[in-house]
Order: C-alpha cells, then sequence, then structure tokens
C-alpha cells in the first residue's frame, strides 16, 4: 500500500437554512442582478436614471456589445 489511506471518512452534513434567510438572500440577489442588468443592459449615458454626470454607459460598453445588447 503506497499511501492509500483507508480510514473512513466522517459522514457530511448539508446545510440547512431557514426559509426566512432564505428568502433574504434571494431578495438580495435579484436586487444585485437588477442593478446589474440596468447598468449593463439599460442605462445609456444621456437619459440614465443617475444624471449626464455619471457615464455608466462607458465603464460598461465594451461588456454591453460582448453579452449581445446593442447601444447604438
Amino acid at each position: 500500500m503506497s499511501g492509500v489511506s483507508t480510514s473512513p471518512r466522517p459522514a457530511s452534513t448539508p446545510v440547512v437554512l431557514p426559509v426566512s434567510k432564505s428568502v433574504l438572500w434571494l431578495v438580495g440577489t435579484a436586487l444585485i442582478v437588477l442593478a446589474v442588468y440596468y447598468f449593463i443592459g439599460v442605462d445609456q449615458g444621456a437619459v440614465s436614471v443617475f444624471g449626464n454626470d455619471m457615464h455608466v454607459h462607458e465603464f460598461v460598453h465594451d461588456a454591453r456589445h460582448f453579452l449581445g445588447f446593442p447601444c447604438h
């Protein structure tokens, strides 16, 4: 036997989340996903929700084309 361990492994236990915590994680994740979707897919710079001085469109311009979003 060349270094092979035959000792039994301890049984793994699943992670159990209460429903209230699961809902909190789901809502939080959905809000983050919607924000990312807005910045990459919807924000057009000139008609941005955040005004003309925040050009998020320019920061994600190449990502928009890579993901297939038309922007001009």
